[in-house]
């Protein structure tokens, strides 16, 4: 059977988890949906999914076949496109993870901008909080807040966006007087549950950083969480400048210590290959880097 239309049938069938949705998309039986299967099986030499009467899932193999079997389909859309097949548009659908706060704050109105401008793409932008294997996990792209980023990871800047200490004028109010960092150990904190928990890092004005031991009262690994807590009167927080500037301008929050700044961090796109890269995905990154650079994202 053919081999290409046999790649097509596992990308169609994985990415939708159902060979019946798989047949309809590709018009086609189911019958001979899983003839080709098979047909890619014994071409590959090991069983690419598991299938039951209720879902179809990926096997270890599987996995591996399935970002291989998205570039190879891509290479060919863009030789003919080269061949003056046709013009190639993106098409396909993406995979795409990152924190719930910036996913909500910016990735979401970013992804409906992009599938404005290319509306036979889809996204699924899957929220977590922690890193994920992007071949076990089947992510596209996965767009990560670090200034330390694995080495062995293939990733693309996209911006940088800056932090700000602040809290709710009805617990400054209520709170001990903060003139400068030593101050921070009279007052409560809410910190991130990896980063900034037991201290601060503030740049003053002459560039000199400064670590500040903190007493953290609450700890959550989501910052809209944190958020919330300061919101609340909980204390004092280092927060996304994307996530808090609302609040700030309508008085809900109140910087401090203006004369010493938390560390920005950038935004990194991180992929698997930079190597037969979907179109979509690549635009999708240059959309992002143009969105995001000097935004503050």
């Amino acid at each position: 059977m053919d081999r290409l239309t046999a790649m097509q049938v596992f990308v169609e069938v994985a990415e939708r988890g159902s060979l019946t949705q798989a047949g309809d998309a590709l018009e086609m039986s189911r019958a001979m949906v899983s003839r080709y299967l098979e047909s890619a099986e014994r071409w590959l030499g090991a069983r690419l999914l598991q299938r039951t009467t209720r879902r179809v899932s990926l096997t270890e193999a599987g996995a591996a076949a399935l970002q291989r079997c998205r570039q190879m389909l891509e290479l060919v859309r863009e030789t003919e496109a080269a061949a003056g097949a046709q013009r190639l548009a993106p098409r396909g659908r993406l995979r795409v993870t990152a924190s719930a706060s910036l996913a909500q704050a910016k990735l979401a109105a970013a992804m409906a901008a992009f599938l404005a401008l290319h509306p036979d793409c889809e996204v699924e932008l899957v929220v977590l909080e922690r890193a994920v294997n992007l071949v076990e996990e089947r992510i596209d792209l996965a767009v990560r807040i670090s200034n330390q980023l694995d080495a062995h990871l293939v990733a693309r800047p996209l911006g940088r966006f800056s932090s700000v200490l602040c809290a709710a004028p009805a617990y400054l109010d209520a709170a001990p007087p903060l003139v400068q960092p030593q101050d921070l150990a009279q007052h409560r904190c809410v910190t991130h549950a990896y980063v900034n928990r037991d201290d601060y890092a503030l740049q003053d004005r002459e560039g000199r950083w400064l670590r500040v031991p903190v007493r953290s009262v609450l700890q959550s690994n989501d910052a809209g969480v944190m958020r919330s807590a300061v919101l609340a009167g909980a204390g004092l927080a280092i927060l996304p400048d994307y996530l808090v500037e609302e609040d700030l301008q309508l008085g809900r929050l109140r910087r401090v210590l203006t004369g010493h700044e938390p560390e920005s961090h950038g935004i990194h796109g991180v992929y698997l290959s930079r190597q037969y890269q979907p179109l979509a995905l690549r635009l999708l990154l240059d959309f992002l880097a143009q969105r995001f650079s000097g935004a503050g994202a």
